[in-house]
């Protein structure tokens, strides 16, 4: 095949510092769409981002001549200053790791439903149960003493 073609979709999430609440009500949407508008200038559709307080969920797909690392840098990295610079938030971070899923083509409007309903999802639980859920869903190995920073 001459051409190069992938559909490859991933549910991607990370968290503040120290899952700090640094994402003001005031600005999540506008971050949601810098967040996404990162995506789409590195060759990935950003179908939806949300989140909380305190951590981002990104649906998407990879576009074809980026890793998952270099599109989650350039994602944290742009924000990051964004954050700073445009909104006034100076000690804004993210923290350092991330996790990412691959889904399904059945699974997008799942997730997506799922991301749109964040703030009503973490009135019953935290971050961290939420990432425990995820990684025991996705069988994912880890050393629990290197999960949280």
């Amino acid at each position: 095949m001459p051409q190069s073609l992938s559909q490859v979709l991933l549910h991607l999430i990370f968290s503040t510092k120290n899952r700090l609440d640094m994402i003001p009500l005031e600005v999540e949407t506008d971050l949601y769409a810098y967040i996404a508008s990162v995506c789409r200038r590195n060759g990935c559709d950003a179908f939806r981002v949300g989140g909380t307080i305190n951590h981002i969920h990104i649906a998407c797909n990879l576009g074809r001549t980026i890793t998952i690392a270099h599109l989650i840098e350039k994602v944290k990295s742009s924000s990051s200053t964004w954050m700073k610079k445009d909104k006034g938030c100076h000690d804004f971070a993210w923290q350092a790791g991330y996790a990412a899923f691959s889904l399904g083509h059945s699974q997008r409007d799942q997730i997506v439903r799922y991301i749109e309903r964040q703030r009503e999802h973490h009135q019953g639980g935290d971050y961290k149960e939420e990432i425990m859920a995820f990684l025991k869903r996705y069988d994912v190995q880890y050393d629990e003493h290197f999960l949280w920073d």
